[in-house]
């Protein structure tokens, strides 16, 4: 099931709604853990083991980090096997099958590989488990002690699948204290459909661009069109995943949780280092807090800096999938950081924005192009394509062809892209015609977009969620 559908917008969700408000208070933690059980097995019943495996492992582990809080060594061991476990069930799932390929081609070997399907959300929620029993440990939250409210954490369903990441130290007196008002339940209402609006009609819509070009015989292509075909795939892949966020952090609001920001507008960086600031935030800040200052920081000089920088970008690299390309990625970003650290960023700063922000935006479509290609023959021959380096020609009819078809959606997602629309929306609600804009113009905006998202989604087969694969 995803956010996206309409069984999700008008029998799920409404359901779920009318069951949690109805109950006691303190019966709604019971009631989320199992809605987002039912959530999550509508697709694969099976591993709903899995996630209530994790919830009991990481409850029993956090009472013993706890109890050991005085015994550092033992704290640290029983954190130590937390982390072997939830690491081991995501190499188990998501990367068995890639590490024994690997096995064979290094070493002519034919060890069977296995056919596991990948949990839906695995990377998410492992992450998030992990981080329960670490806060812990640090005493930046306290164990809880009730299993019901644990695992209505873990199995979350505004957030399940494809995050934010939500980490345990966020919400840990949200679980047991949160106040569901009116207010908060009216800005879930409409950062949820702003979500729905976002991932539906722009980036299903420039999506379907991503589509035909990516499909296309390179043979076929001109220049501009594959670079045409990397933007569409870097505005996908941001309204989509945003998009996502956004829902989350919608219904999120309607159960009465404040989840943190995942995106701040990241195409407007003038840095590869600030873009990934702006992108996936709950992602890089767990990276950086679990990953990169336990392993110095920039604590210990500029070379061991560096080589922590790498770790950390070859970990979220392979964290977003079981392919080459990924971990190519994850380096490729990891070595620009590295030189932006070392030198770049003072020789950036003494030129115009605009140059920033045209260096920043090249090298992020030369990093889509990494990301959304997972056979290299196809890629290198993109790529190919890209820099002129087969003969094809600058642009042809096809080319034109598409850009005239698509000129007003570009339009709109470039400027959807940026914070003109918010800092419209503030001047608005600022000036003397405020309350119109609150009490009729929003609302009919929202129920202008929800009614453009459901004609859609009856009308379109084409409904994909990148980060499922993840």
């Amino acid at each position: 099931m995803v956010f996206s559908s309409l069984v999700f917008l008008f029998v799920f969700l409404p359901l779920t709604l009318v069951l949690y408000f109805i109950v006691p208070r303190n019966c709604r933690n019971f009631i989320l853990l199992i809605v987002s059980l039912i959530f999550y097995a509508w697709g694969e019943p099976i591993y709903i083991l899995l996630m209530l495996f994790s919830t009991v492992v990481d409850f029993i582990h956090g009472l013993l980090v706890e109890h050991y809080a005085d015994q550092p060594k033992k704290a640290k061991r029983v954190v130590l096997s937390s982390v072997f476990i939830n690491l081991g069930l995501l190499m188990f799932f998501k990367y068995s099958g890639f590490i024994i390929s690997n096995i064979n081609q290094l070493l002519g070997a034919q060890f069977n590989i296995p056919s596991i399907a990948l949990p839906i959300g695995i990377s998410f929620y492992t992450f998030q488990t992990m981080s329960y029993t670490i806060d812990i440990f640090r005493k930046d939250a306290p164990a809880q002690r009730n299993i019901i409210s644990l695992g209505a954490y873990v199995t979350m369903f505004p957030q399940l699948i494809a995050g934010p990441i939500v980490r345990y130290q966020t919400v840990a007196d949200q679980l047991n204290n949160r106040v569901e008002t009116q207010a908060r339940f009216a800005d879930g209402v409409q950062r949820f459909i702003i979500g729905l609006g976002k991932k539906v009609l722009l980036a299903n819509n420039i999506g379907l661009l991503w589509d035909q070009i990516s499909s296309t015989e390179t043979s076929n292509l001109s220049v501009l069109t594959s670079w045409l075909g990397v933007i569409a795939f870097g505005l996908q892949i941001y309204f989509d995943f945003s998009g996502y966020s956004d829902m989350a952090i919608g219904l999120g609001k309607m159960f009465g949780f404040e989840l943190l920001e995942n995106f701040n507008y990241p195409y407007i960086s003038q840095s590869i280092t600030e873009f990934w600031r702006r992108w996936h935030i709950s992602l890089g800040t767990w990276f950086r807090d679990y990953v990169y200052i336990p392993l110095g920081g920039n604590r210990k000089g500029k070379w061991r800096t560096y080589f922590n920088v790498f770790i950390v970008w070859f970990l979220t690299g392979l964290w977003h999938g079981a392919s080459w390309n990924f971990v190519l990625w994850g380096l490729y970003f990891g070595v620009i950081i590295t030189l932006e650290k070392a030198f770049l960023m003072k020789w950036l700063n003494q030129f115009p924005t605009i140059i920033r922000h045209i260096y920043t935006l090249f090298l992020l479509l030369i990093g889509w192009g990494l990301f959304a290609f997972d056979n290299f023959t196809h890629l290198k021959a993109y790529f190919k394509v890209m820099f002129s380096l087969e003969d094809v020609a600058l642009y042809n009819q096809t080319t034109l062809y598409y850009f005239t078809s698509n000129m007003i959606l570009l339009i709109i997602l470039v400027i959807a892209s940026t914070p003109l629309l918010k800092v419209i929306y503030y001047k608005l609600i600022r000036s003397k015609y405020s309350s119109v804009i609150e009490l009729i113009i929003i609302p009919m905006a929202c129920l202008l977009i929800l009614t453009l998202s459901t004609a859609y989604l009856v009308d379109s087969s084409y409904n994909p969620f990148l980060y499922f694969r993840f």
